[in-house]
């Protein structure tokens, strides 16, 4: 199929989930989308967005398959700077998937001086005869047991690449849970337990040596299926709820606070250095930012809000050297570390993602204090790019 050449304009996935996030009613947005397929079937940009509108609304399924369509018409979509002309523009390569399988950039880049087109690659998928014009490349797909061959082939695409490609993809293959928990093993000043991948059969013969733990299943994400066992016989009630074939697991550390909260930080390294993201406080381990309290606990945001100005001079120089190392190690000029602070003050590693979610959604009446800290981080990311282009 081709695309049509009058189709209307990407309204994007940075557009589409600010409006789902701030409670807005995506229904209108749906049916406008479809009454323009009604009209032209034929129109990549209405499908691609119907995907992330049903995605949005917890249609994974159908919205992939509102997804194939678009991908059969075009693989490569474009999302334009907010000005004319772009000062950069940003080639990203993305998997086929649901929205968890890539680097949101387009939160990176909205309402930015960067053009970005966003190219849609898989095995046995020819690329299209002319690719945009663009000043750099950066591999979007993030590591998953899903998207470990297209990384082999995305590394094969880039090598002759006429432009510089940032995030190697054999590199992001690296950040697996076990592999990650390798690369980051014996660093001073910071722990991240050893992770495993076990089968079914392997987790109910665990012997009580190795509990408490945490598992989980295989390319699980948002705690989906994560659980602590404090025991063997544990195991057979969530092996009774999780079918998976396959999982990780890895030993649970405590890492409370005095005050008996945990707390998880989000943080990326931009060519190295460390910018806060967020700060999460919870009465529970498992700590999500969207089910931790902090719309409804003052004290908690004016807490993140000190994290913020204060994390260049406290958080970030205690545990430099550690950064520093896992910076040396990932060798990735963009990745993102959910951690947390072990009783002992070494920096715990949670999770290492090329492609953890970064944005600056928060209402401003309730959190006037994120913006400006996002600010810095997409001005971070856009110094990146520009200094990785001028070096071609």
């Amino acid at each position: 199929m081709t695309a049509s050449a009058d189709a209307a304009p990407l309204i994007g996935l940075a557009c589409l989930a600010r409006m789902a996030f701030a409670g807005a009613d995506l229904a209108p947005v749906k049916q406008a989308l479809l009454d323009r397929l009604a009209r032209n079937e034929n129109d990549a940009n209405a499908w691609l967005d119907l995907s992330v509108v049903l995605q949005l609304a917890g249609q994974r399924d159908l919205g992939l398959t509102m997804q194939e369509f678009a991908l059969q018409i075009q693989q490569l979509y474009s999302v334009p700077a907010a000005v004319s002309p772009p000062a950069i523009r940003l080639l990203a390569i993305l998997s086929p998937g649901d929205l968890a399988g890539n680097n949101a950039l387009e939160f990176l880049t909205e309402d930015s001086d960067i053009d970005l087109h966003l190219l849609y690659v898989r095995p046995g998928l020819l690329l299209p005869r002319t690719l945009p014009e663009h000043d750099l490349a950066i591999v979007a797909v993030c590591e998953s047991d899903r998207n470990r061959l297209l990384l082999r082939h995305i590394d094969r695409l880039v090598r002759s690449w006429p432009r510089p490609v940032l995030c190697a993809p054999g590199r992001i293959a690296r950040l697996s849970r076990d592999g990650a928990s390798r690369l980051l093993a014996s660093i001073p000043g910071a722990v991240m337990p050893p992770a495993a991948r076990i089968q079914r059969r392997e987790l109910a013969r665990l012997n009580a040596a190795a509990f408490p733990l945490i598992v989980r299943p295989m390319d699980s994400q948002k705690g989906h299926g994560l659980r602590k066992l404090d025991g063997p016989e544990e195991v057979a009630a969530y092996l009774r709820e999780h079918t998976e074939a396959c999982h990780y697991v890895a030993a649970f550390i405590d890492y409370r606070s005095p005050d008996g909260l945990y707390r998880k930080y989000r943080i990326v390294l931009i060519d190295g250095r460390p910018y806060a993201c967020h700060m999460a406080i919870s009465d529970r381990w498992v700590v999500h930012y969207m089910n931790a309290g902090m719309v409804e606990s003052a004290g908690k945001r004016a807490e993140e809000a000190r994290f913020f100005e204060t994390f260049d001079d406290d958080f970030a120089r205690r545990h430099r050297a550690a950064l520093d190392a896992i910076a040396g190690r990932l060798e990735l000029p963009y990745v993102g570390l959910d951690c947390g602070q072990a009783s002992d003050g070494k920096l715990l590693i949670f999770e290492v993602d090329s492609g953890m979610t970064v944005h600056a959604m928060d209402p401003l009446d309730v959190f006037p204090y994120k913006l400006p800290q996002m600010r810095k981080v997409f001005a971070a990311f856009r110094r990146m790019l520009q200094d990785a282009a001028a070096l071609s």
